[in-house]
């Protein structure tokens, strides 16, 4: 199996999970990070940090790109067009806002898809419309290497 088909299995396994802020476990509740968290730990072993509390408003306030750094730090960056299955997409969720939610891509061809925690809906697989493109922040693969 390859990577990218691992991943994406890996992450349409969690839909149906509960939305639940600062929360990582399938079935039981997540928020898109926590999405993010448990995606790792299956394809490659232990979270590289502690994950510290954080807001629902991630640091907006301070206007510090918290999840951007961290994704800089342990994601490979892609160019935002080099769209592939498995890749993880940072979004704005406002234009000139902090980037502050996650998901998996899971089809990257005509139709493209995405999934990823939600709010109100939980954990589920959406179409990477227009809308949602928009607001890609940065595109980033997951690291070589496996447990």
């Amino acid at each position: 199996m390859t990577r990218s088909v691992l991943i994406v299995a890996e992450a349409r396994r969690w839909i149906g999970t509960p939305y639940l802020h600062q929360a990582s476990a399938m079935g039981a509740g997540t928020d898109c990070l926590g999405l993010l968290r448990g995606i790792w730990r299956t394809v490659l072993g232990a979270e590289p940090e502690a994950v510290p509390a954080y807001t629902e408003d991630w640091a907006e306030p301070s206007r510090r790109e918290v999840l951007m750094e961290a994704a800089e730090r342990w994601l490979v960056p892609k160019a935002i067009g080099a769209a592939e299955a498995g890749d993880v997409l940072l979004f704005r969720m406002r234009d000139g806002n902090i980037a502050k939610h996650l998901g998996i891509q899971s089809d990257a061809g005509a139709a493209p898809r995405f999934v990823h925690a939600y709010t109100g809906h939980g954990v589920i697989e959406s179409p990477l419309s227009q809308p949602w493109q928009r607001r890609i922040a940065a595109r980033f693969a997951f690291p070589e290497g496996f447990k």
